[in-house]
Parts: C-alpha cells; sequence; structure tokens
C-alpha cells in the first residue's frame, strides 16, 4: 500500500457521474457531487473535473482522453466515484485493485489499460432491518439512480467533509 494521498500527490481529479439534470443528485453521481463540493467549499484542490459528460459506464475514454490532454499519467489521477460496498457516509482511499463490479472503473482501468491510479470511493451502500432485527442490504440497482434523500445527502456530505480533510493532509 502506498503512503496516504494528498492533494499534492495527484494532478487531476476525475469524478465519475452520469449526464443529464434528471441525475444531478442520485446516488451513483456520488463522486461528481464530491467534486461540486469541493469545489463550492474551502479546500485547495488541483485540477479538477467535475463531469467527463458521458455516461458512467463508458467513461474509460473520456478519462484517458483528459489524462493525455493534461499530460498526466494515471498513477498522478484520483478516480472519485460512488462505492455500494462501503456504508453510506464513509468513503475510502485507496490504490490500484479491480473494478468490483463497477462499471464505470472498469471501463476507466479497461482504457488506461492499468488499475494503478488513485481512488476515492464513496460509500453509497444502504441497509435496513427487518422486523425480526435482521440487517440486508439494500440492492443497488432500487436505488442507485434513485435522488438522494436529505437524510443521506447529510451522510454523504459528512463522508466528503472527512475526505477533504484527508486529501488536504
Amino acid at each position: 500500500m502506498k503512503k496516504p494521498i494528498t492533494f499534492n500527490d495527484i494532478d487531476i481529479v476525475i469524478a465519475l457521474g452520469n449526464p443529464g439534470a434528471e441525475y444531478v443528485n442520485t446516488y451513483h453521481n456520488a463522486g461528481a457531487l464530491f467534486v461540486h463540493f469541493i469545489k463550492e467549499s474551502s479546500f485547495a484542490t488541483p485540477l479538477a473535473i467535475e463531469s467527463l459528460g458521458v455516461f458512467m459506464n463508458t467513461s474509460g475514454p473520456a478519462a484517458q482522453k483528459q489524462l493525455k490532454k493534461n499530460g498526466v499519467s494515471p498513477e498522478r489521477m484520483l478516480l472519485i466515484h460512488d462505492d455500494v460496498d462501503i456504508p453510506l457516509g464513509e468513503y475510502k482511499l485507496s490504490f490500484g485493485g479491480g473494478a468490483a463490479g463497477h462499471h464505470g472503473v472498469e471501463s476507466v482501468i479497461d482504457s488506461l489499460g492499468t488499475k494503478d491510479f488513485w481512488r476515492l470511493r464513496i460509500g453509497i451502500a444502504k441497509t435496513f432491518a427487518t422486523p425480526e432485527g435482521a440487517v440486508i442490504k439494500k440492492k443497488a440497482m432500487d436505488y442507485v439512480l434513485k435522488p438522494i434523500s436529505t437524510k443521506d445527502l447529510e451522510l454523504m456530505h459528512t463522508a466528503f467533509e472527512q475526505a477533504s480533510e484527508a486529501l488536504i493532509g
């Protein structure tokens, strides 16, 4: 594992998300929402790209084009995206690794030909309790393209603040 990342270690921020007003405030657009958050806050950032202008699952070629245009190697990129395996309100910073079923990340890996880049994974996993008390994880397809509730957006913003502070170093 590499040392903890800060904004000083990266040259470009690419956030995955879907274009169009109907997707702006959906769980699947957590990456784009994070970039909007840091642009609106006092956190200093490197070059930030809020939207690649393409649908999430076909983000790879657009990400590759941005790296080439800006003369940045994948190792100096921070890819920000939602993650259904991380609880809502939490985040993880990592380097390398597989796509874990995230088609947008898979597209980026395929286009760049490498897994060696930084990721900020914003948790969007939702759970609910059954009458018997069992905790069950909601299926991603049932909510990722739905508008984020006010309560969930507050949890997401907590993760955004914590991730921003970690990235400042």
